[in-house]
């Protein structure tokens, strides 16, 4: 195969997954690993493809790209269904617990699969047996309010319209006081070298406050942020017990996680 035939199928393979990385294009073109490298660099080059730690991804995903919240909701559906299911058999069931959820798409999926799981009665339950959900993010606290065996906790601030949900110092220093049993995190990225990352500052800061308050962290990330590196780095990988995903991770990737004792889950 000449080299401008096996460098346009790289640019057909990043453009369909969003990523390859240089050791699953190497095997699947039997190539040296130096060999894609030069590919990569002359895609870049030609502005085809954006060159990455481990790999390359698509011209597009630039490190402050960030869709609203509703868009979002409607994209990779049966992905992030997959990992809500996964993650909702994590939750304390039948019994009191604490649980934080971040915003995001998929952890919004995951509220509304534990409001179904709730009681029917309207009646509720008695406080003790009350699963305490805590969140800053308004479809999450709209999905949850009023569920029986459910105590909301919402947490203030001002409101980021794209993503819907509370940034700021005082949401920070809210997730500051407060220790839950788990908290699930959504990430824009999550990559070997940079950890996780989201394109915004204050919504970085308030996901890393999130990040050191519970005693257990349990990512939430469909495929397409797996080594993607956006803005601000919040979490080091070394910060996560857990990472369900509906995709094995790149080579590179699954053995950073392993260093760092991360269990992986795939939906």
């Amino acid at each position: 195969m000449f080299a401008q035939e096996r460098q346009q199928l790289i640019v057909e393979l990043v453009a369909a997954s969003g990523r390859a990385s240089v050791t699953d294009l190497a095997e699947r073109f039997s190539i040296t690993t130096e060999t894609v490298r030069r590919d990569l660099a002359a895609l870049e080059t030609a502005g085809t493809v954006r060159r990455v730690h481990g790999g390359a991804v698509s011209p597009e995903r630039i490190s402050t790209t960030e869709e609203s919240i509703l868009e979002r909701t409607v994209q990779r559906q049966p992905e992030k269904t997959r990992i809500a299911e996964a993650a909702l058999a994590l939750v304390p069931q039948g019994r009191s617990g604490s649980i934080l959820i971040d915003a995001g798409s998929t952890t919004e999926a995951l509220a509304g699969m534990l409001a179904a799981r709730t009681p029917g009665s309207s009646s509720g339950t008695s406080g003790d047996a009350e699963l305490v959900v805590i969140t800053h993010a308004l479809p999450i606290a709209a999905a949850l309010s009023g569920e029986p065996g459910i105590a909301l906790h919402l947490l203030g601030g001002r409101v980021r319209g794209l993503t819907q949900a509370a940034v700021g110092q005082s949401t920070v220093e809210a997730a500051g006081r407060i220790r839950p049993d788990i908290a699930f995190i959504g990430t824009n990225g999550i990559s070997a070298a940079f950890g996780l990352s989201t394109p915004d500052p204050e919504e970085a800061a308030v996901k890393a406050a999130f990040v050191h308050s519970a005693r257990r962290i349990v990512v939430l990330a469909d495929s397409s942020k797996l080594d993607a590196e956006t803005l601000v780095q919040f979490a080091s990988l070394k910060d996560l017990d857990t990472v369900i995903t509906d995709s094995t991770p790149s080579p590179a990737l699954a053995a950073a996680l392993a260093d760092a004792g991360v269990e992986v889950m795939v939906a």
